[in-house]
């Protein structure tokens, strides 16, 4: 095939799937968050970033490291980036994670109790086998 033909080709097909389309159809490419967090987890990482002495230069890190109870441990805490990480824009801040930790965390959800029973962020993870009794460590 030669190079005129490949872009006849490629014309075609994106002609055709401008057709296919709905109009107004937005074919940006959209990034859904391996990790969401509740409003009021929203508002404690804000709180935190809000304090005196903050450092600008460090954003939220969500992870995991090998540990625990049940084999590995969640990580959530402000650090600098790191050349394996990928940054995630909110609506309210941006948090980085390590790339390969998206095969652990995919779908978790972060959450900020603030009770007399518990308090401290919390995390609903659907890829989770079994979690420890403190909510801290899981394994997969």
């Amino acid at each position: 095939m030669s190079i005129s033909s490949n872009r006849k080709a490629i014309v075609l097909a994106l002609t055709f799937v401008q057709l296919i389309l709905p109009k107004g159809f937005n074919m940006e490419a959209t990034t859904t968050l391996p990790v969401s967090f509740t409003q009021s987890a929203i508002n404690e990482v804000k709180r935190l970033m809000n304090e005196e002495g903050f450092d600008t230069n460090t954003k939220l890190r969500v992870g995991v490291k090998g540990g625990g109870c049940s084999g590995m441990t969640y990580v959530l805490g402000f650090d600098a980036i790191q050349e394996e990480d990928e940054v995630y824009e909110t609506e309210d801040f941006s948090f980085i994670m390590n790339k390969s930790h998206g095969l652990y965390l995919f779908g978790m959800e972060v959450d900020w109790q603030d009770g007399l029973n518990s308090r401290g962020f919390t995390f609903s993870n659907p890829n989770a086998s079994k979690t420890c009794g403190c909510g801290t460590s899981f394994a997969v």
